[in-house]
């Protein structure tokens, strides 16, 4: 943590950047790295606070605000206008959960454990959101393709609709996993509780979780700001960025988590931030974007580019037939990273 803090210096660094008028791939990539560290401020600070609750409110705490930075990124973006961008950043965040950071956490694990397991219970309930989610994207895409829509209107409307429904399964899956069936699919099992005093008090907790979560917001605009000029800059195209660069940005300090955990051998946990973070996404994220789009009066719906409901399908597939049989080793790592990189390029050149 000592050395996220480190890092925040860059915070100001890219304000001043914006307001001294420096070139916008300057602003852009100072402004990705001040992100990163605040984004683990915002976990850390969120963990702390989940410590004065007690573990179920701890768990929904901590599962519902685990992607607060990504939100917060994807809603000022939306807010400037940015709809194509937003929606290959919720395309790039499922990819990059279920096929990038698995992958790297599988096959760094892999190389220090021959055969690594978990929960079998744990990787069948994911791969059945997982598959509900992707219903929940393909259905509006398909609705779009065969539905004459040119104004998008009825595709809109139809997507307020599916985007409750899929936040009603986020909350049977909170329901599921914390409550109902959490001794079946606990991370620890066997492992006897042990109680550690929270490094944080709730108040400093709750102060740092607030202005980490401000500071997302203030670099945000920035990063923001500086996107259209730096696509233009470097060559890329604005679906690119958003599925590969604006995921990567969001979510690095989470993702590091979950590679540490599997070179500890605690793969439940590690399954649990990388799947569990690509379910909420779709389920939690996804919707209130579409709902954020109705307060900022920038209509956006669930129906995706094919291109993108085809990744998601796919990556969904091999995921689901990498973690079904409930252990891994380094090759299955290795093959999902080589399935990011393929749509990786397919999406450079798309």
């Amino acid at each position: 943590m000592k050395y996220l803090f480190a890092l925040l210096i860059f915070a100001p660094i890219a304000v001043v950047a914006r307001l001294a008028g420096a070139p916008a791939i300057v602003v852009f990539a100072v402004s990705a790295l001040a992100i990163i560290p605040l984004s683990g401020v915002l976990g850390a600070a969120t963990e702390a606070v989940a410590e004065h609750t007690s573990p179920t409110i701890g768990g929904v705490l901590s599962a519902t605000m685990g992607n607060l930075a990504e939100l917060i990124i994807a809603a000022i973006a939306l807010r400037a206008g940015l709809i194509d961008l937003v929606k290959a950043s919720i395309t790039g965040s499922i990819l990059g959960n279920l096929l990038l950071v698995l992958g790297i956490a599988l096959f760094a694990g892999g190389l220090k454990y021959p055969v690594q397991k978990f929960n079998r219970s744990l990787a069948g309930s994911s791969t059945s959101i997982l598959l509900i989610a992707v219903f929940g994207l393909v259905v509006p895409a398909l609705f779009h393709g065969l539905h004459p829509d040119p104004a998008r209107v009825a595709t809109v409307r139809m997507s307020h609709y599916v985007a409750g429904l899929l936040v009603a399964g986020y909350v049977a899956w909170l329901i599921f996993s914390l409550w109902t069936h959490s001794g079946e699919l606990s991370a620890e099992r066997g492992t006897p509780a042990v109680t550690v005093a929270p490094k944080w008090s709730s108040k400093k907790a709750t102060i740092i979780l607030v202005l980490a979560a401000a500071g997302i917001g203030v670099v945000a605009e920035v990063l923001v700001s500086a996107t259209e000029e730096t696509v233009k800059v470097l060559g890329f195209s604005e679906l690119f960025v958003g599925l590969i660069l604006i995921p990567i940005i969001g979510n690095a300090a989470e993702n590091s988590s979950a590679i540490l955990m599997a070179l500890k051998n605690r793969m439940d946990l590690a399954l649990n931030i990388a799947v569990g973070s690509s379910i909420q996404v779709a389920l939690l994220v996804a919707p209130l974007l579409v709902f954020l789009g109705m307060v900022f009066h920038q209509p956006m719906d669930l129906a995706f580019t094919v291109m993108e409901v085809a990744s998601i399908a796919l990556a969904v597939l091999v995921t689901s037939s990498v973690i079904r049989d409930a252990e891994t080793n380094w090759l299955e790592g290795a093959l999902l990273l080589l399935a990011y990189a393929v749509l990786g390029v397919a999406f450079f050149f798309f």
